[in-house]
């Protein structure tokens, strides 16, 4: 079975800023991150292949990570941004298509966690991108706050013939430990048979400096019950996981965490659901 880290940034300062990285606790990532960093982690953690995340929302990043996956196999997809809001979305997604690497596109995302409007997904003009992406054979990734969950859970009814990835399982409130609501709209988008999960981002929404497995397991169980093993996928979300574990531990939780499900049930979650997901 092949190992699919569905989840993972990658940037350059000396090309680009990275405006978010300002934030406090944060100075472990300001500086570069590159694919050869993160390889010889990949192989060590058994994990075959990857599919780069967009970072920032800006239209020149999208082709210089699809430029990366032409000519380097570790990459097996990327998810990308463009302007979901603008009318010439079609047309800027097959551009996209054309560029070297553009075959490798897999799925778009904004960052919708940081719009001020909570319904933002629900916005007309975002509605008509959203087409867009569906028309394209493309996924959509939801990075988004756990009190966007209810209006997610309405963009994807709306759209039932595009796939909906929720990134790190909407940011569960693993501290505090709060989960009731979080579970409810949970359980609301995995009803939508249009909708997967990643398992990623977790140890991040933890404390970073004092953690453990079972601060996660109550929250990896209710995504096991909402969605089932086969509409799960894995994501190390290096390296932002870097802030609270390296990426040997990231891996090495996932399997601890999926540990009492069937060898079958664990190759969906690393790597099958992702096949399919996004057409690797």
């Amino acid at each position: 079975m092949t190992v699919i880290d569905t989840h993972q940034h990658l940037w350059d300062l000396s090309v680009r800023d990275q405006d978010w990285l300002s934030g406090p606790g944060l100075e472990p990532l300001r500086r570069d991150f590159t694919l050869d960093d993160l390889r010889p982690l990949a192989a060590a953690a058994g994990v075959d292949a990857t599919v780069l995340v967009q970072t920032i929302c800006v239209p020149e990043e999208t082709p210089e990570f699809l430029a990366l996956a032409a000519v380097d196999p570790l990459v097996a997809g990327v998810v990308g941004w463009t302007d979901l809001t603008s009318p010439a979305v079609a047309d800027a997604l097959a551009a996209l298509r054309k560029l070297p690497g553009g075959d490798r596109l897999v799925g778009i995302r904004h960052q919708v966690q940081g719009e001020a409007d909570p319904d933002w997904l629900l916005r007309p003009d975002v509605d008509r991108g959203l087409a867009a992406v569906a028309s394209a054979g493309l996924a959509y990734d939801l990075v988004l706050r756990p009190e966007q969950l209810s209006a997610a859970v309405v963009a994807a009814r709306g759209r039932p013939g595009l796939t909906f990835v929720l990134d790190h399982l909407g940011k569960p409130p693993i501290r505090p430990r709060d989960p009731d609501t979080w579970a409810a709209d949970l359980h609301a988008l995995a009803r939508l048979p249009n909708t997967v999960a990643k398992l990623s981002g977790l140890v991040t929404e933890g404390d970073w400096h004092s953690w453990d497995v079972a601060d996660l397991r109550p929250f990896v169980a209710v995504a096991l019950e909402a969605f089932g093993p086969e509409r799960l996928m894995f994501g190390s979300d290096w390296p932002v996981c870097t802030l609270a574990a390296d990426y040997e531990e990231v891996v090495a939780t996932t399997h601890e965490l999926l540990a009492d499900l069937s060898a079958h049930e664990r190759d969906e979650v690393l790597g099958g659901t992702a096949a399919r997901a996004y057409g690797l």
